[in-house]
C-alpha cells in the first residue's frame, strides 16, 4: 500500500473516532424542533441528487461506462439520506406511513446502485 494511501485511511479512521464525541455533543444540545428556512429546497435538492444520480448512472452504464460504478455508489449514498430524512422528519399517521413507503421505494434504488457499483467485470459494465 502507498504511503499517502495509507496516511489518507489512518486520517479517515481518525475521523470516524472524533466524531463521536462530536455526536454526543449534538445529542446533548440541539433542540428537538427548530424552524427551518428554505425546506421546499432541501428537499427537492434531495430528489433533484437522486433522479440525477440515477439518470447519469443508467446512461453511463448503458455506454458500459465503468464510472456508473462510482455514480452508483453516490446515488446509494443519496437515496439512503433522502430516505433517512423522509422517517425522522415526518409526522405520525398518514405522514409516516407515505414516508415509510418511500423510504422501501428509494431502499430499492439503493440496493440496486449498490449492487451494480459491485459488479465485477473488468473496467466495463456489461449491457444485455
Amino acid at each position: 500500500m502507498r504511503k499517502g494511501r495509507k496516511w489518507t485511511l489512518v486520517l479517515l479512521g481518525a475521523a470516524a473516532v472524533l466524531l463521536v464525541p462530536w455526536m454526543a455533543v449534538l445529542a446533548v444540545t440541539l433542540p428537538g424542533t427548530t424552524r427551518v428556512h428554505h425546506w421546499s429546497l432541501a428537499w427537492i435538492g434531495l430528489d433533484v441528487l437522486l433522479a440525477t444520480g440515477c439518470a447519469t448512472t443508467a446512461l453511463l452504464g448503458l455506454r458500459g461506462d465503468a464510472r456508473c460504478r462510482l455514480t452508483a455508489s453516490a446515488t446509494a449514498s443519496v437515496a439512503v439520506l433522502d430516505a433517512w430524512f423522509d422517517i425522522t422528519t415526518a409526522h405520525s399517521g398518514n405522514a409516516l406511513l407515505q414516508a415509510l413507503c418511500c423510504a422501501v421505494a428509494e431502499g430499492v434504488v439503493a440496493g440496486v446502485c449498490v449492487a451494480l457499483a459491485l459488479a465485477k467485470g473488468r473496467g466495463r459494465v456489461e449491457s444485455s
